[in-house]
């Protein structure tokens, strides 16, 4: 494991937030289901992370209420009714937009059903990311989203019309379209750290590039 990565573990393990290092997207897929007791409630929060290591398939198939809002044919009332359901699952699975070096979990969302299942509700919250979302501070962070990740997952939704501008020119223009992905920014800094409350977030980190 590299020293940037066993220093991350190390800050979020300061911030009462757990975390793992896995060498690859296998192990990552391990770690992860053996963390979700079969019958459970599985919210999801919309991560190509998570699909690139094959979680998606086996909660489809498994023995889980799988509460996938992005599941092909189903309409807009649904979709929101299963965001909504999230909230209050027993696992809930996101991957994250940065990860810095001082230990904070940086992520920018359209909707916010994602950041809002990452805050409070769900009896636990799984964090999958690749080594590619680690940035050395929270400028970094913001820069990044804003530079790079916006505008490549805003291309990944081509149900977007208008198309906002960052996924026409690959730049961000602090848009205001109907479809602006970059509405509501939260970063998670620490997890209380006493005997009333119990942490619930854990953060897989990956030993490759994964995500966008």
């Amino acid at each position: 494991m590299k020293e940037e990565n066993q220093q991350l573990i190390k800050r979020l393990d300061e911030n009462n937030i757990s975390a793992f290092y896995v060498k690859n997207s296998r192990e990552a897929f391990e770690k992860v289901m053996s963390m979700i007791p079969e019958g459970s409630v599985v919210g999801f929060g919309d991560s190509l992370t998570l699909k690139q290591i094959g979680v998606l398939d086996a909660l489809e198939k498994g023995n889980y209420t799988f509460l996938n809002p992005w599941k092909p044919g189903i309409t807009v009332e649904e979709n929101i009714k299963l965001k909504k359901r999230a909230l209050t699952s027993d696992v809930f699975l996101t991957g994250t937009n940065a990860l810095t070096l001082d230990g904070k979990i940086v992520n920018v969302d359209g909707h916010g059903n994602r950041v809002a299942a990452m805050l409070f509700g769900p009896n636990k919250v799984i964090i999958v990311a690749g080594v590619n979302k680690i940035v050395a501070n929270l400028e970094e962070a913001l820069k990044k989203i804003r530079d790079n990740t916006a505008p490549l997952n805003v291309k990944q939704h081509p149900e977007f019309e208008p198309m906002p501008p960052c996924g026409i020119t690959g730049v961000c223009s602090d848009c205001s379209s109907p479809w602006r992905i970059c509405n509501k920014t939260v970063i998670i800094e620490r997890e209380y750290n006493n005997s009333k409350y119990k942490p619930i977030i854990t953060v897989i980190i990956v030993g490759e590039e994964l995500g966008i």
